[in-house]
């Protein structure tokens, strides 16, 4: 919208991945416009009960490349043409998610922006949504008019396959299985197409997750109906070609 009007405008966008069921964030805290709104964001959301956002430097910077886009075409929209969308955009920053959403606006002065945000309701949502973990925001001028983006998202840890498995395994041994301390066979077993000669499994589960903080509904129901004493937890290569990330994991029970 052109600057000379004045007037707040607004656009909003979600992308969502649901599966069964944070990388370290490379950038320093917010300044300036961008800590105002992330102060503003977080407030808004303690107040409700929800818990606070993290700032994530990746996107941040995927919102800074989508803002100096609207500031030099002088227009609201979350992909112009010959732009990457927002996933492949945020992709590309670095950031590890499960969910994303997005709320790019234009108006006179920063604390119109959150007004502005917090008074539609797909932004609000956005901005208050209980599933969503990471925030990142830039806010570039034109004229006298701010265009700012928040990009948020579900953070998904960057964490090593061993870290993957004591995680997992933390979770079964909380519901009684011994763990076993070699995780080869269960690795082979997160390849469905991969063979295991010689292993007597009495049951192989596969998931996949964004959140390795829980077991998916499917493995403690499966653990509750069988009389299962030990559990390998084998965690094999993220796909990500579809721009998400989630953990892939085998167990198998004994």
């Amino acid at each position: 919208m052109p600057a000379k009007y004045f007037r707040p405008a607004f656009f909003t966008l979600v992308i969502f991945l649901f599966v069964f069921s944070e990388k370290t964030f490379s950038q320093q805290i917010p300044t300036g416009s961008e800590k105002f709104l992330f102060d503003a964001v977080n407030h808004d959301r303690t107040s409700e009960g929800l818990q606070a956002l993290k700032w994530d430097a990746n996107l941040a910077s995927a919102a800074r490349a989508h803002a100096r886009e609207m500031v030099e075409r002088n227009r609201l929209s979350h992909q112009f043409n010959g732009e990457p969308d927002l996933m492949k955009r945020v992709q590309t920053a670095g950031a590890r998610f499960s969910r994303l959403a997005e709320n790019v606006a234009a108006a006179p002065s920063v604390n119109e922006l959150h007004i502005g945000w917090m008074n539609s309701i797909p932004h609000r949502n956005n901005i208050m949504n209980p599933g969503l973990t990471a925030i990142g925001i830039a806010v570039e001028m034109r004229g006298e008019q701010y265009f700012a983006v928040q990009d948020f998202s579900t953070a998904v840890s960057a964490l090593t396959k061993e870290e993957q498995e004591k995680k997992v395994g933390q979770l079964l041994k909380a519901r009684g299985l011994h763990i076993a301390e070699n995780s080869e066979d269960a690795r082979k077993a997160c390849d469905r197409s991969v063979a295991i000669p010689g292993v007597r499994a009495l049951g192989i589960l596969h998931f996949e997750t964004p959140d390795l903080n829980q077991l998916p509904d499917q493995v403690t129901s499966t653990i509750k109906r069988g009389s299962y004493k030990t559990a390998a937890v084998g965690a094999c290569s993220a796909d990500e070609s579809a721009g998400f990330s989630r953990f892939r994991i085998a167990v198998l029970l004994y």
